[in-house]
């Protein structure tokens, strides 16, 4: 399997904001909805719709939130860092 064949782990740009749109149509908002629900502007919720790449993260966040998108971080040291974290023995 190539890397190019290979499902990613992560979503480009360009999915996020197909994903932002199809959550924001399901849930029946209109962008300007979205906004007021997200406590963030139409022209931020239209920039990230088409693909904006210098969104600000906390500005992301709370458009996520607003359409109950949750979020992870995962690594090949996460579980070492929940572990570390919380004082507790890494799985062997």
């Amino acid at each position: 399997m190539t890397a190019k064949n290979r499902a990613q782990p992560w979503l480009p740009v360009a999915d996020l904001a197909q994903v932002v749109r199809f959550h924001r149509r399901r849930a029946g908002l209109t962008q300007g909805q979205l906004a007021l629900l997200a406590d963030l502007g139409k022209t931020v919720v239209f920039d990230i719709e088409h693909g904006k790449r210098t969104s600000r993260f906390d500005t992301v966040q709370k458009m996520l939130a607003a359409l109950n998108i949750r979020l992870g971080w995962s690594s090949p040291l996460t579980e070492q860092y929940r572990s570390e974290r919380d004082g507790s023995e890494p799985p062997s």
